[in-house]
């Protein structure tokens, strides 16, 4: 039996929607603890709500994840429930490749479930609100001791939409030689831009590197040591999920550099030419 419900919508918190999911789930499962792992989502951006659940998910309490963000409710897109971690975790939501990414995190889906069996859903006015009305009574009945199989009927795992993760390609230049294309997978509250690269792989182009973000090209030399950057140059970090992070001490590099999140940036071995400053690989505070 589970016990603890974990909550990622694109819900916000001005309006009723998160509190009366919370309702239903406490009012049908009394026992059940709730997390919000957070309901600031951008509205319909499903690739944020992946990423998001994707970098949280190792940090999550073994239980239920509910995840909602959901441009497609009330449509044929299927409701569903992945089984993970010897059945530790169940990740309920759309199979709109929200949930494919946090799955293969938690160690691959083992069993998948269409939430089909509608006498565990709320009876509703309208289909647009399937987080009061059917993630929830579902959760409420996985943690009062009921069985996943009776969700519904059990489909191939193979048939899940995937992950919306981008992973870096190659990119090849005229003039810069053999790169490597980026993206900007998050910017966080403090501007930082976390990019879809690890160190190791920055690393390979040598001490000094050129960042190309549209028409904005930048030299910039990787240091071990933070102390080595001039005052408001841009630092590549090490963040707290071990990814690559474009960042400004006490600034925001996405300002700075004008990028937003799926904006692309291009690694090439640097030269010294175009704007220079310096960038660091460091951990993050």
């Amino acid at each position: 039996m589970h016990s603890h419900v974990s909550l990622l919508t694109d819900y916000g918190l001005h309006d009723e929607f998160v509190g009366v999911m919370k309702c239903v789930i406490t009012d049908l499962a009394p026992h059940a603890r709730i997390t919000d792992i957070t309901h600031g989502i951008p509205a319909f951006d499903v690739r944020a709500g992946s990423l998001a659940l994707a970098r949280a998910i190792q940090y999550v309490p073994p239980g239920i994840v509910i995840a909602v963000v959901d441009p497609g409710v009330g449509s044929n897109r299927r409701a569903i429930a992945i089984e993970v971690a010897g059945g530790r975790g169940v990740l309920i939501g759309p199979d709109n490749g929200l949930l494919a990414s946090a799955a293969a995190m938690a160690g691959g889906a083992e069993r998948v479930f269409e939430l089909s069996n509608e006498d565990l859903h709320i009876e509703a006015p309208g289909t647009t609100f399937a987080g009061r009305d059917i993630f929830a009574p579902v959760a409420a009945h996985l943690c009062n001791g009921g069985a996943i199989e009776d969700v519904g009927l059990e489909i191939d795992s193979a048939t899940v939409m995937p992950g919306l993760v981008p992973i870096p390609t190659v990119e090849k230049h005229d003039s810069y030689g053999d790169g490597l294309r980026c993206e900007v997978t998050w910017v966080d509250v403090y501007g930082n831009c976390q990019l879809n690269v690890g160190p190791d792989e920055i690393a390979q182009f040598g001490t000094t590197v050129r960042l190309v973000m549209g028409d904005d090209v930048r030299s910039a030399r990787v240091t071990s040591h933070f102390a080595e950057i001039d005052g408001g140059a841009i630092g590549a970090v090490v963040d707290s999920y071990g990814m690559v992070a474009l960042a400004v001490d006490r600034g925001s590099a996405a300002e700075t550099l004008r990028l937003s999140a799926g904006d692309a940036v291009l690694v090439f071995t640097g030269s010294g030419d175009g704007q220079t400053s310096a960038v660091s690989i460091r951990s993050a505070k």
